[in-house]
């Protein structure tokens, strides 16, 4: 019995060795050798030419401010939903799980009806000399959308683990609701919280679906990373591609490495605890 649950084990690492061998470094490799084809120089030339200088400032950027907002609303939306007790709490929640449901094309398709040329609000859009969808704007708003369930649902969990006894004890003492924040709240969740934000980061970089829908591919100022490596595949441009993938390939390896420190040091915070 025992060597067979031996046999089982190794079979069992074997199946993933070999899984993640095809899915993973495979298609990494393929990424490096494809990107280095044809020397240093037309792999820095091609990361380095306008055109992708600029679709990696707008990656930034989004990632940036979509970040920051889904960090404020996740802070927010999980003390509302672990501190208090409400009607609707539950259909809450399930509001916040939508964007995990939801295409992210559908995602796009619902800003372009929302402030397209087809949106009633269009009229004064236009008048007001306002462009959201086709422009910087709706790449924001599409990036915030898919990306904000990340944070609070990293932070629920161990809110509600945490119970609400240690800042009903500060507020009994007369600590502010910042105080409480600060002094009480914070310290316990903010492994959970950096884990969370990590997690956004990495989403909001690699969004392709709700971002090709409103970006209008304008080339130099509504392309992000994805699509500029679309438009590279397209024109048969691989290496450049390539190149430019690879870009995205090293932020994706370093937030890796992010993500498994703070779960590394969240699981120690809670060993601890």
């Amino acid at each position: 019995m025992q060597k067979e649950k031996g046999v089982l084990a190794w079979l069992l690492i074997a199946l993933a060795a070999l899984f993640l061998l095809v899915m993973l470094v495979l298609p990494l490799v393929l990424v490096a050798s494809e990107a280095l084809s044809k020397g240093w120089q037309t792999y820095l030339k091609a990361i380095t030419e306008p055109f992708a200088v600029k679709a990696l400032g707008l990656t930034l950027e989004a990632t940036v401010l979509a970040v920051l907002s889904n960090t404020i609303f996740g802070l927010a939306s999980a003390f509302l939903l672990t501190k208090f007790s409400f009607r609707g709490k539950s259909l809450i929640g399930s509001m916040i799980d939508l964007p995990f449901a939801i295409s992210p094309v559908v995602a796009g398709l619902f800003f372009v009806m929302l402030f397209g040329r087809m949106s009633p609000l269009y009229p004064f859009l236009r008048a007001e000399h306002i462009a959201i969808v086709f422009a910087v704007p709706g790449i924001i708003l599409a990036t915030v959308f898919v990306t904000f369930p990340f944070i609070t649902r990293e932070l629920v969990p161990v809110m509600e683990a945490q119970g609400r006894d240690e800042e009903e004890a500060a507020a009994t003492f007369g600590a502010s609701g910042w105080q409480i924040f600060r002094y009480v709240t914070l310290p316990n969740i903010k492994w959970a919280l950096v884990y969370g934000v990590i997690l956004c980061t990495a989403r909001a970089m690699g969004e392709f679906g709700a971002v090709s829908v409103v970006s209008g591919h304008v080339r130099g100022k509504t392309n992000t990373l994805p699509l500029h490596i679309e438009i590279l595949y397209n024109e048969y441009n691989f290496t450049a591609a390539f190149a430019v993938a690879s870009i995205l390939v090293i932020l994706a390896v370093l937030i890796l490495v992010l993500r498994n420190l703070a779960e590394g040091r969240q699981r120690g915070d809670s060993h601890d605890s």
